[in-house]
C-alpha cells in the first residue's frame, strides 16, 4: 500500500517537471562585440562618403541606399526531393489527426481501423486480417485521388453501409493535404 507522503512527494515531482519555464536569467547569454577590423574595413568601402554623389544638384544623402545581395537560386535534384518525401511521411499535415485516431500509418498495424500504409493506389478492402463491412468489401473502389477525396467528404454517401462511422472532412483543402500525406505512407 501506498502511503500518503510517498504519493504527495511524487505529485510534487510530477508537478514540478511540468511546472512553468525556468526564470531568464538576470545576465544575458550574449554579450554584443564590437566588429572586428575586417568587418570595418568591407563596411567603409561599400559606404559613400557623404557628398560624393554622382548626379550634380542632388542632396547628399545621410543613409545609403541598401546594396542588393544574391540570393540563392534551387537546383534540381534527386537527393532533396527524396528528403521531402521523408520528411512528409514522418510528419503528418495538422488534418491527419482525426484519422490518426482510428488509423495506423505502419504495414501490419491496424487499430479501430485499417492501416493506411500503401493505400494510395490499392484496392478498398485491401488490407489482410482486417474485417471489412460487406459494403466496403463490394464496393469496388480504388483508392485514386478522386476516389479518396469523394470517401473523406462523405464516406457514408460513398459507401452506403460502411463501418466507419466518420462524418468526413468537408474542406477541400485538408482533404487534398490527407491525400498527399497517404501518397507517401
Amino acid at each position: 500500500m501506498i502511503s500518503r507522503f510517498a504519493l504527495a512527494a511524487s505529485l510534487v515531482l510530477v508537478l514540478a517537471a511540468c511546472g512553468s519555464p525556468a526564470e531568464e536569467a538576470d545576465e544575458p547569454a550574449s554579450s554584443v562585440t564590437e566588429p572586428g577590423p575586417a568587418a570595418t574595413a568591407a563596411l567603409e568601402e561599400t559606404v559613400p562618403e557623404v557628398g560624393e554623389t554622382e548626379s550634380p544638384g542632388a542632396e547628399p544623402s545621410e543613409t545609403p541606399s541598401p546594396t542588393p545581395t544574391p540570393t540563392p537560386t534551387a537546383t534540381a535534384s534527386a537527393a532533396p526531393a527524396a528528403a521531402a518525401k521523408v520528411a512528409a511521411a514522418s510528419s503528418p499535415p495538422a488534418s491527419f489527426a482525426q484519422c490518426a485516431v482510428c488509423h495506423k500509418t505502419k504495414p501490419g498495424e491496424t487499430g479501430i481501423g485499417p492501416t493506411l500504409a500503401n493505400v494510395f493506389g490499392a484496392k478498398a478492402g485491401h488490407v489482410n486480417g482486417f474485417k471489412y463491412s460487406e459494403a466496403m468489401l463490394e464496393s469496388g473502389l480504388t483508392w485514386n485521388q478522386s476516389n479518396l477525396d469523394r470517401f473523406l467528404a462523405d464516406p457514408k454517401a460513398v459507401v452506403p453501409g460502411t463501418t466507419m462511422t466518420f462524418g468526413g472532412v468537408k474542406d477541400a483543402a485538408k482533404r487534398a493535404e490527407i491525400i498527399a500525406y497517404l501518397k507517401t505512407l
